[in-house]
């Protein structure tokens, strides 16, 4: 007989990273429903990505704010969903999310249902604001005793889960990079000749959202410092900071060398023609951005933060640098640019490095949770 798995989160995170997990576990004989939040409007995508592969789909009524007043209302609807589907797994991620899950599930766990917490990020790390530990810390303790087992993929999160004496800690290699998506999405665009980039100039590229915690500006404000005409900063990404990071660009003089690409769906392609990647974070859980660049042979230089401390160690693939320290990203940057021994020793450890994290090796650390 088939085992029952429920697998929650928002629409988001099922479409950025569970899709190929919900596919492989439904492909390894469980029989496998969802229920999501819609935090970003993609059910649909969801619908049709899993159509072949999930026999229920539920919508409960949450938000990511942890104090809004409809989060009520969605815990009823997980109630619901969980005490009449007969799980024999639950596999909730997020904070709010996974916080409601489990909380709703406490009568179905008296009964033998196993529920998993997959952490994607503590909001309380080394750095963060009081009001997060605050928040945040004294939720996660508390619920964190209605779980079976609690999974994160960094190991400052791991070695803080324990701390807490969280039940069962487990560790695994981030949600996967996908190294299939890369090698089908090269070769599509050339990036220079879009900018009109004469062939001696070198381009830094940055992906992620344009917000105070991908903290874009220190890399800018390294630019300025490096005073070399023929660097070029590329950002990917949509954001609240658009106008703040381009006011500043403006200000430093800059503006024909900062380029604001928005959203795309070329990002590999761009990836593999960038000199360097830079990851000037305050907190990440574990980047796919980060991976990605080092399966596209491009050199990184980043924060020194949970989640890039686990996948660069500094002088030996990668630089790392305090996240406001614009003086050192300039320094670190320069040197990739100008040092290509030093560039190509990193590009060649990565290529080994980052197979630990891909998808193929996550599937089987994923489903090795439930089996």
């Amino acid at each position: 007989m088939k085992k029952k798995i429920l697998i929650t989160s928002t629409d988001l995170m099922m479409i950025q990273f569970l899709i190929p997990h919900v596919i492989n576990i439904s492909e390894c004989g469980f029989d496998v429903e969802i229920a999501c939040s819609e935090v970003g409007n993609r059910m649909n995508e969801v619908r049709e990505k899993l159509k072949d592969f999930v026999n229920a789909i539920y919508i409960v009524r949450l938000r990511r704010s942890p104090v809004s007043i409809i989060n009520i209302k969605g815990y009823f609807d997980m109630k619901q969903v969980v005490e009449n589907g007969n799980y024999d797994v639950i596999w909730t991620n997020e904070p709010v999310m996974g916080v409601v899950t489990r909380l709703a599930s406490r009568k179905v766990r008296k009964k033998g249902t196993k529920v998993i917490y997959m952490v994607h990020g503590f909001h309380f790390y080394k750095g963060a604001p009081l009001s997060n530990w605050f928040l945040f810390y004294p939720i996660e303790k508390f619920a964190g005793h209605f779980c079976d087992s609690v999974t994160t993929m960094n190991m400052e999160d791991y070695r803080r889960a324990k701390r807490m004496r969280l039940p069962d800690v487990k560790y695994i290699h981030g949600i996967g990079m996908n190294p299939d998506r890369i090698d089908s999405n090269k070769k599509k665009s050339d990036i220079r000749k879009e900018l009109g980039l004469k062939e001696d100039e070198k381009v830094i590229l940055s992906v992620g959202e344009l917000s105070k915690r991908k903290n874009q500006r220190t890399v800018i404000n390294a630019v300025a410092q490096m005073k070399d005409g023929k660097i070029h900063y590329v950002l990917c990404g949509k954001g609240d900071q658009f106008n703040n990071l381009k006011q500043q660009a403006s200000k430093l003089g800059l503006e024909d060398r900062i380029h604001f690409l928005g959203y795309r769906k070329d990002i590999i392609d761009i990836c593999c023609q960038a000199d360097v990647f830079a990851m000037p974070s305050y907190h990440e859980g574990l980047p796919v951005a980060a991976l990605e660049a080092m399966y596209c042979g491009t050199p990184i230089v980043s924060s020194n933060i949970r989640g890039l401390e686990d996948i660069i160690k500094d002088g030996e693939n990668g630089f790392l640098c305090n996240p406001d320290d614009s003086n050192a990203f300039s320094e670190k940057i320069l040197l990739l640019l100008n040092d290509k021994e030093i560039s190509n020793k990193f590009i060649e450890i990565n290529k080994e490095k980052v197979l630990s994290f891909c998808i193929q090796n996550i599937k089987e650390e994923v489903l090795n949770l439930f089996e």
